[in-house]
């Protein structure tokens, strides 16, 4: 009966394995909100602290990278909890780079607040 348990637990762990690849794919749930002059992105990182985490800005490009460290135990059973998220939105507004962009993380929820033009560039007409 050893082996059977044995077994079990390997493909148990295999399985969790391949969900968390999924997960660090898939995830994070991201949620964007546009007003008259910003572009509010909040990104749901629960488990992961501000210190994991590195935002980038690049043309309408918001990078979000996330990654932690965890110790490998030995009694582990099932793991779907990502260890590193890398995303990248594009933002479906002209960024103002030269405007100051705010970030917050709080109880696993960043927002990412960004300045956005308010109108879109006058072309004239010949």
């Amino acid at each position: 009966m050893g082996i059977i348990r044995y077994m079990a637990k390997e493909m148990a762990k295999e399985i969790g394995n391949k969900s968390r690849e999924f997960y660090e794919f898939v995830l994070p749930p991201v949620d964007m909100y546009l007003s008259e002059d910003s572009l509010t992105v909040i990104v749901d990182l629960p488990g992961f602290d501000k210190k994991d985490i590195r935002l980038s800005l690049y043309k309408n490009i918001l990078s979000i990278r996330a990654e932690k460290q965890e110790p490998e135990k030995d009694n582990v059973i099932c793991r779907q909890r990502p260890n590193a998220i890398d995303k990248k939105i594009p933002l479906p507004a002209e960024i103002m780079e030269e405007s100051a962009i705010s970030a917050k993380f709080s109880q696993g929820v960043l927002t990412v607040k960004i300045p956005i033009h308010k109108e879109g560039k006058q072309i004239s007409i010949e």
